[in-house]
């Protein structure tokens, strides 16, 4: 949904008066927490998402089965505090970073509040006149990714979801563009990305996608945290499509501080899926694999409230095993051992299971 659509408001009269009132709320909630240093609304807001936890047992609980079914060796007393410590997370980016952004990070003190890991070789990739995708998922900021290095004097363009409120998506725009960061909405943005792809101009043809979101029936399944999960195929495509490098990184949070590490801990190019029985395949593999090790690094800033593995695989759902093609798959994948595969196969043995009754 584009702006100039959104200017066409045919709203009921209640929805919009909900919409303003909403609108108007967060714009003075922005206001009150612009005149009080950072470092203070973070522990304000780590003390409402406490309790949001404690009076909003059925996330917590639906993100410690998450934790579980990831993670299944950790002992119950960290798969509390990781359940709990990313709520609190979750209020620190949302009510704090999002709206300190703009004015904590800019062209001439970035370096103030972000410092950069030892990437290299993808810094080389991001920086340079190449084409190239940029993945990240729900995991520390992904807004402050981009916009720093729009901020550092190289702008890429986003895919995010909308806002369902009009006045608060516009508001939310600005507030993402500040820096020179184009963002375009999930709704027919694949033409879009094509032109941008096809563009003369080095700006455009850096796009970033956050990929660890269900993608629904008709995805790629691919593995994540030792069970399928649907992903989207648009990424991988797009690869192929034009040979595109891959970035897989994040901007995560040190202490509890506006103080962000931007890691890019993984990149691959033609070169890799080349000899790959599936490229599309293994690509959408590998980029979930560098997902899920950002993951593990940090899980407390991790959105593990996320169904991740809500939509199950066609065989599944029709209670049958995996079929040979998929497990031939998984065997060539480069970095997959026994005991992952072993898992795998188990989970999804056991889903069929389930679908069978």
């Amino acid at each position: 949904m584009s702006t100039a659509e959104l200017e066409i408001d045919d709203r009921p009269p209640a929805l919009r008066a909900r919409h303003l009132a909403e609108f108007l709320s967060m714009r003075a909630l922005a206001a009150a927490m612009q005149c009080v240093d950072p470092e203070i609304n973070l522990k304000t807001a780590a003390l409402i998402g406490s309790v949001f936890a404690a009076s909003g047992r059925r996330r917590v609980e639906r993100a410690k089965g998450h934790l579980r079914a990831a993670m299944p060796d950790l002992p119950e007393s960290e798969v509390e505090r990781i359940a709990v410590e990313s709520i609190r997370w979750m209020f620190r980016l949302f009510l704090v970073d999002a709206l300190a952004m703009p004015r904590l990070v800019n062209p001439s003190n970035w370096h103030e509040h972000v410092e950069l890991d030892d990437f290299e070789g993808g810094a080389r990739l991001l920086l340079s006149d190449r084409p190239v995708i940029l993945v990240t998922g729900h995991n520390g900021n992904w807004e402050l990714l981009g916009f720093t290095l729009a901020a550092m004097g190289f702008p890429l363009t986003a895919l995010a979801r909308p806002v369902d409120n009009p006045l608060i998506y516009r508001w939310v725009l600005g507030l993402r563009e500040a820096r020179g960061m184009q963002v375009l909405t999930k709704w027919g943005a694949t033409d879009r990305i094509v032109s941008l792809i096809e563009s003369a101009r080095p700006a455009d043809r850096r796009v970033a996608f956050i990929a660890d979101q269900n993608a629904g029936d008709g995805g790629l399944f691919v593995p994540w945290f030792g069970r399928m999960a649907s992903s989207y195929k648009s990424i991988g495509l797009l690869a192929m499509r034009y040979d595109l490098p891959i970035v897989v990184g994040t901007a995560r949070r040190l202490g509890h501080r506006f103080r962000y590490r931007i890691e890019l801990v993984d990149r691959f190019g033609p070169e890799d899926w080349a000899d790959a029985p599936d490229p599309l395949f293994y690509i959408t593999a590998r980029y979930n694999r560098g997902l899920e090790s950002i993951v593990r690094r940090t899980p407390e800033q991790y959105l593990w409230i996320h169904r991740r593995w809500k939509s199950r695989p066609k065989w599944e759902r029709a209670g049958r095993t995996m079929p040979a093609g998929v497990r031939r798959n998984l065997e060539s994948l480069p970095w997959m051992d026994e005991e992952t595969l072993s898992r795998i196969i188990t989970a999804d043995a056991a889903g069929a299971e389930e679908a069978r009754g």
